[in-house]
């Protein structure tokens, strides 16, 4: 296989995934790119993780962002938990408003369920979503007593962006949910977590004419997104984040009506996708990933903190099944700045560079030394096996080289190349194949790899 392939390949499985082991990547690779690509935005063809082995080691629902990357790192269907994780970004709900764990993990579930499907479906199940409804308040949206709350977010965040609906189209577009809201679940204690279900209170819905986006009847919240979807702004609004998530960092989301996009003609492809498709998000992403502009695009965005930490977990092969410790990766990801289940506002989080400040730099940094340091892991015990077939004895140079093959493979500029060949040309040539030098030579790999992990090139994916 060519190394092109190869690199590729990765491309494809950091953004469309969360990176994989070598071997994996290698799998993939005979498989062919068109053939993953197409199996990746079928999810339905993969073989889902055991559900009853996530209850039965990692705690049940007090424990769902570590069984959410654990599920992450081991999916069949990675491109349905990216995609989740995506909603979770664009749709922004959080537990620090909502405080009912079992509604956020509802949420991410239907986002796993309905997020690579139609965007009609996905809509009305989010304005039907009890953790969604409560967050926004439209459980205080009756008739005769509007909340604006969702409705405004819906147009201004979740559907067309600024610029592309009036405050009249907000005012009725309230006015067609209210009386959308939930029931109150029963008492957490001493019963435990019960999901809250969704209720329409017909005597509190608004029965007025309305109108919305040029459409004028009794309108209610099915026919405000049936509108909303058949927009050339929503195509062009969610192919933007969809963009903005898999290809390259775009500017934030509210300075997107006055920003244009930096390859306008790559949002059009997106956008003629989605409307060709009537919204079908994977009929978007087969597009995105078969094409050039997705395949040119390496290393041109920051990892998020889940993407680092998922991606580091996968270079060190550790949790490819249940087994103690996964808890603490959910905390490494607040300590970078995203807190699973609790995004910080309505917007999600910013990212891009605003991933990157000196103190998450180096909680970044601090966590992917630390987690490559220990030789016996599986992955690194993995690389040092291939090192040892890799031709000996290796010149300071090849073995530079070779552990940015088998880190990514890794493209580095001439600084990082410059400094990690002189650290490896401190110690002179290496025969990975000598018994003697065993612990010398682990110890002299875990030294280059953190050094690699460390480097600026390593924060982008």
């Amino acid at each position: 296989m060519s190394q092109n392939d190869v690199a590729l390949m990765a491309h494809l499985m950091r953004r469309a995934g969360f990176g994989t082991t070598r071997a994996e990547l290698e799998t993939y690779v005979e498989r062919g790119y068109e053939n993953v690509v197409d199996d990746l935005v079928h999810p339905e063809r993969g073989t889902p993780i055991d559900e009853d082995i996530l209850e039965r080691y990692f705690g049940g629902e007090g424990a769902y962002v570590g069984i959410w990357i654990y599920r992450m790192l081991n999916s069949r269907c990675p491109l349905q938990e990216k995609m989740a994780l995506f909603w979770h970004h664009v749709f922004a709900t959080g537990l620090g408003k909502n405080q009912h764990i079992l509604a956020s993990t509802n949420q991410i579930d239907m986002f796993r369920r309905v997020g690579m499907g139609k965007m009609r479906d996905l809509l009305l199940e989010l304005s039907k979503d009890p953790a969604m409804i409560f967050w926004l308040d439209n459980n205080e949206n009756r008739k005769g007593e509007p909340n604006e709350n969702y409705g405004r977010e819906l147009l201004e965040l979740f559907s067309l962006g600024v610029g592309n609906y009036t405050e009249d189209d907000i005012k009725n577009c309230a006015l067609a949910f209210t009386g959308w809201t939930f029931g109150q679940p029963i008492p957490l204690y001493p019963h435990g977590y019960y999901t809250p279900p969704f209720l329409f209170v017909e005597d509190e819905h608004d029965n007025s004419e309305k109108t919305f986006l040029g459409h004028t009847g009794n309108l209610n919240g099915d026919d405000i997104i049936d509108i909303i979807v058949e927009q050339p702004a929503c195509a062009r609004f969610i192919s933007r984040h969809l963009y903005n998530f898999f290809v390259a960092d775009e500017p934030q989301v509210p300075s997107w009506n006055v920003t244009p996009p930096q390859d306008p003609a790559a949002i059009e492809t997106l956008a003629d996708a989605f409307m060709r498709s009537d919204g079908n998000i994977s009929d978007v992403l087969s597009v995105l990933f078969n094409a050039n502009f997705f395949k040119e695009a390496r290393f041109k965005k920051v990892k998020s903190p889940t993407e680092l930490v998922t991606g580091i977990l996968k270079l060190v092969g550790t949790f490819q099944g249940p087994q103690p410790g996964m808890g603490p990766y959910a905390s490494a990801t607040q300590l970078m700045g995203q807190k699973l289940l609790d995004p910080p506002t309505v917007e999600g989080w910013h990212t891009g560079k605003e991933w990157i400040d000196g103190g998450l730099l180096t909680a970044r940094v601090n966590f992917a030394v630390r987690e490559v340091s220990d030789a016996s892991k599986p992955g690194i015990q993995d690389i040092l096996t291939r090192l040892k077939d890799n031709g000996n004895p290796l010149s300071p140079e090849a073995f530079v080289e070779s552990c940015l093959e088998f880190t990514g493979p890794l493209v580095v500029g001439d600084t990082t190349r410059q400094y990690l060949t002189e650290f490896a040309e401190a110690t002179g040539e290496i025969d990975f194949r000598d018994d003697d030098a065993v612990s010398e030579n682990q110890a002299r790999l875990v030294s280059m790899l953190q050094l690699i992990v460390a480097s600026r090139e390593y924060q982008l994916g």
